[in-house]
């Protein structure tokens, strides 16, 4: 059942208000690298309930007037035409959406940066197209001996070869369409060039996980291992922030590997003595100080877990997902005190397959209720356990046609007939789509539809893995979604 424990709000001013202050603890001008998400954060929203997915741009909303967008690609990705596997779009083509999204809400882009530069062909012909939409384009190159060599790095040879980007406003928002781009190797080179043209400025990091003032057992940041299974991430006590300041802080492995590095980058750069004493000290995440339901966010965590361990098993049956991530949330799954019967709306979806011989599909309502559905001649199970949620919560009888028979037959004629579908029953999509067609004229139908955004939130498990098309409809629906690793059929191809 969800419950909300996490004050969105309060995050939103109190993380506005303290990259005010670390701008102002810099002279003025500010580079800060975002980690993550800045758009659509579903994984924070699901582990901090009540964590808007738009926060963090909502946040920078607030800053507009003083924040500059910079976007990095690695020219590497361009090359590779790296897709990014939640949008299913190349990284190239994310920088125009991402240029687009910024702008639409009023944030100045100032720039793109093309990372790792080496003259390649489709990256060059990227930065062309930029250019020709009236975008600045800069280069940064790749250093030998990056990140040990440090004299080499700070030199007129190292950062001082990339192109110096000309910024015009004192917080500069430096983010990217996915990993690997080389964020904080820009922030630090333009330190660098700052430094050489008499201009003071900082670098600060936004991470929201792991949660530097929570435990590091706590179910939050032992969620975020889990989401970063496939990458290793392990979350560990921040030994430089120990030492300095006696207080215990969490952070993560790749940070606290980096800090002497980066600390020694810093100092090398500024003439003297580092701005910062740790890894966490560098970050400016607030999101534990918005905690409002402890019980409320710890639930949330260890069901995103078994969520996270769900998707990984399916991920290994589709291929696109190996063992080691799966035994490896199996660990954090016990050092969580949790088993995979925690999500008991997956042992509800299989009662029901069990019972119908037939692929179920089980929804835990807002009240905590679960009503399941399962495959007919007409529905799909995931159609038929929405309908079913929908006439719950609207206290429609069970026995009231929602969709007219006179009105599925013809679009599953449809299907079959002229579009050569070999599945007659709807999708969730299609189900929607001829649900809505009703409640023009039946009231009893919009009174089901109106309760449709009473799905966001609610957790669904299958007792199959559904198509990619069910699983993005169920997405946009905001139901949160896993699967048995298991096919309807045995085909080797599954579209």
């Amino acid at each position: 059942m969800y419950k909300i424990g996490f004050d969105n709000e309060k995050y939103i001013e109190m993380q506005s208000a303290h990259i005010r202050q670390r701008i102002e603890q810099f002279g003025g001008k500010l580079y800060l690298e975002f980690g993550g998400k800045l758009f659509d954060d579903y994984h924070a929203a699901r582990v901090l309930p009540g964590f808007a997915p738009d926060s963090k741009v909502r946040m920078l909303v607030q800053l507009k007037e003083q924040a500059e967008v910079v976007i990095v690609i690695n020219a590497n990705d361009i090359e590779k035409n790296k897709v990014r596997g939640d949008l299913g779009i190349t990284y190239d083509l994310d920088v125009l959406r991402l240029i687009d999204a910024f702008r639409s809400l009023g944030l100045l882009v100032g720039s793109v940066v093309l990372t790792r530069w080496q003259d390649q062909p489709a990256a060059l012909k990227f930065q062309t197209r930029l250019e020709s939409l009236g975008v600045r384009v800069y280069r940064h190159y790749s250093i030998e001996g990056y990140p040990s060599d440090i004299d080499y790095i700070v030199s007129d040879d190292g950062y001082g070869k990339n192109d110096y980007i000309q910024t015009t406003r004192s917080l500069g928002v430096v983010t990217a369409p996915g990993p690997g781009s080389g964020k904080m190797a820009v922030c630090l080179s333009q330190i660098y060039h700052d430094h050489k043209h008499g201009v003071r400025s900082g670098y600060a990091k936004f991470e929201t996980f792991p949660i530097w003032n929570l435990p590091l057992k706590h179910p939050v940041n032992v969620a975020y291992e889990a989401a970063t299974a496939d990458l290793n991430d392990l979350n560990m006590i921040d030994p430089f922030h120990l030492e300095a300041y006696g207080q215990t802080t969490v952070n993560y492995n790749r940070d606290i590997e980096i800090f002497p590095v980066l600390n020694a980058m810093f100092q090398r750069i500024g003439g003297g003595a580092s701005p910062y004493k740790s890894p966490t000290d560098m970050g400016v995440n607030m999101a534990g100080n918005c905690i409002v339901d402890n019980d409320a966010v710890c639930d949330a965590a260890k069901m995103e877990i078994v969520r996270r361990y769900y998707t990984a098993l399916s991920a290994q049956r589709k291929g696109s997902g190996g063992a080691h991530e799966v035994e490896k949330l199996k660990l954090i799954m016990q050092s969580a005190g949790i088993d995979e019967d925690f999500r008991y709306v997956a042992e509800a979806a299989r009662v029901k397959a069990e019972s119908t011989g037939k692929p179920a599909v089980a929804i835990e309502l807002p009240d905590g209720r679960i009503v399941t559905g399962k495959t007919s001649r007409l529905l799909g199970a995931a159609s038929a356990a929405l309908l079913n949620a929908l006439k719950t919560m609207a206290e429609i009888d069970d026995r009231i046609d929602l969709i007219s028979p006179e009105i599925l037959e013809p679009i599953t004629n449809l299907k079959v007939g002229l579009l050569g579908s070999k599945n007659p029953r709807l999708h969730p999509d299609e189900l929607l789509i001829a649900l809505s067609i009703c409640a023009v004229h039946d009231p009893v139908a919009a009174k089901a539809t109106a309760r449709l955004s009473d799905l966001r939130h609610c957790e669904m498990h299958s007792s199959v893995i559904l198509s990619s098309n069910d699983e993005h409809t169920l997405k946009k629906l905001g139901v949160n979604l896993t699967c048995e690793p298991v096919y309807e059929t045995k085909r080797l191809y599954h579209a």
